[in-house]
């Protein structure tokens, strides 16, 4: 599985993409919103949890890396929402990216393409994603995408302890519909 962009490339995940994304998830800001990954053994579990997710389901979120000079980047793609929630059954863009990637558009670009893969290719009616409220740098994210905020569907993540300041999560959606328009 491949999709390219003009600057990056998303990618099935490889041996030599555990160190660098192990490094990056022990990156305060970049985990800063995120579930914690606090070991090696807890960020190889999660690409292989990705990797098993590609090949149940045709996608996950990939590796991402630099076309100019091949350097892993994150991980940007689609996933299966696994918890239960108003708005699931349903599906969700998301990204990870190295903090030195941060700002330049490249969340926007692969998200982009990842889009493209989940309407066009897929045939997905809808696509979702969510973040903390207080995320705001994904949530510019999200509306440079095209993404709808209604803060009435905003949620309260199960899979977060009550007193946890990331429990509460803004919610975005776009069909199929408005990105074929």
């Amino acid at each position: 599985m491949q999709l390219s962009t003009p600057r990056l490339i998303l990618r099935s995940w490889m041996e030599s993409d555990r160190l660098p994304f192990a490094e990056m998830s022990q990156d305060a800001q970049v985990m800063e919103y995120l579930r914690p990954l606090p070991t090696r053994d807890a960020s190889d579990a999660w690409i292989d949890f990705q990797i098993s997710h590609q090949s149940s389901h045709g996608f996950c979120l990939w590796a991402v890396e630099s076309k100019e000079s091949g350097v892993f980047m994150g991980a940007v793609g689609l996933l299966r929402i696994g918890f239960v929630a108003p708005f699931t059954p349903a599906i969700e863009v998301g990204w990870r990216l190295a903090r030195q990637f941060w700002g330049q558009g490249f969340a926007v670009e692969a998200a982009r393409v990842s889009l493209q893969f989940g309407f066009e290719e897929i045939r997905l009616k809808e696509i979702v994603a969510h973040a903390s409220t207080r995320n705001v740098r994904s949530r510019r994210v999200m509306a440079k995408l095209g993404m709808s905020h209604d803060s009435a569907e905003d949620f309260d993540h199960p899979r977060m302890p009550e007193n946890d300041a990331l429990r509460r999560q803004a919610l975005y959606r776009l069909t199929q519909e408005v990105w074929l328009s």
